[in-house]
C-alpha cells in the first residue's frame, strides 16, 4: 500500500516540477511534457542502472506515465493567478516529490536485500536523480550541487530504513512528511552545508 501511495504523491510531485522548470524556461507544451516526464521517472531510471535493475521495467508502468501526462496537463492549462507564484509552488512540490521518491527507492533497495550502503544511494538517486536530469536539460545548476541542503535529507530517509529500527506504514508515511518538512526548511530558513571555495593564483 505504501509503495503504491509514494509512487502516485510522487509522480504527481516532480510532474509538476518538471512542468513548473519548462515555463520557467518558456518551453512549449512539448517541452513542458518531456521535462515533467523526466523528472518524475529520471531518478528511477538511474537507480535501475545501478543496483542491476533493467530499465525495461519503468516502460511496466503505464498508468504513472498517464498520471504523469495529466498532471503536467493540468497545471500547464491552470489560470495565471493560480500558479503566479511558481516559485514557492515549485519548491513545495520538489520537496514532496524528493521526500516521497527517496522513500520509495530506499524500500526497493531494501525489498532487494542490498547493503546499507545501496540503499542510501537508491534513495538519493530515485529523490534527486530526476531533478538533476531536469535541471542539465534545462540548462541549470542541479538543485542537489547548490548550497542549500537537498540531497541529504534523501540520504537520511535511506540511511533510516536501511537500519530497519522502525518498520510499518506508519513509520514511512511520518518519516515522508519530516523530511519534506525538512526539506522545506532548508530553502525557506537557507539552511546550508559547509562550503570552501579555493582561490586560484594567477
Amino acid at each position: 500500500m505504501a509503495w503504491d501511495v509514494f509512487s502516485v504523491i510522487g509522480t504527481i510531485a516532480f510532474a509538476i516540477s518538471g512542468a513548473i522548470v519548462a515555463m520557467e524556461e518558456e518551453y512549449d507544451l512539448f517541452g513542458v511534457y518531456i521535462l515533467g516526464i523526466v523528472t518524475a521517472f529520471g531518478g528511477g531510471a538511474i537507480r535501475n542502472l545501478l543496483i542491476g535493475l533493467p530499465v525495461s521495467t519503468l516502460w511496466s508502468q503505464e498508468m504513472m506515465f498517464q498520471i504523469a501526462l495529466a498532471a503536467s496537463t493540468i497545471f500547464f492549462l491552470m489560470p495565471h493567478h493560480l500558479i503566479k507564484h511558481w516559485n514557492r509552488w515549485g519548491n513545495f512540490t520538489d520537496a514532496i516529490g524528493l521526500s516521497a521518491f527517496a522513500i520509495q527507492g530506499a524500500m526497493h533497495a531494501v525489498h532487494l536485500q542490498l547493503p546499507l550502503a545501496a540503499v542510501i544511494v537508491a534513495a538519493v538517486l530515485t529523490g534527486a536523480g530526476g531533478g538533476i536530469v531536469r535541471d542539465l536539460l534545462a540548462g541549470r545548476r542541479p538543485i542537489v550541487l547548490r548550497h542549500e541542503i537537498y540531497g541529504v535529507w534523501a540520504a537520511c530517509a535511506g540511511l533510516l530504513i536501511g537500519l530497519d529500527l522502525l518498520s510499518g506504514d506508519f513509520f514511512l508515511y511520518s518519516l515522508f512528511i519530516v523530511i519534506t518538512i525538512l526539506r522545506i526548511f532548508s530553502y525557506t530558513r537557507d539552511w546550508r552545508l559547509p562550503m570552501r571555495k579555493l582561490q586560484v593564483s594567477k
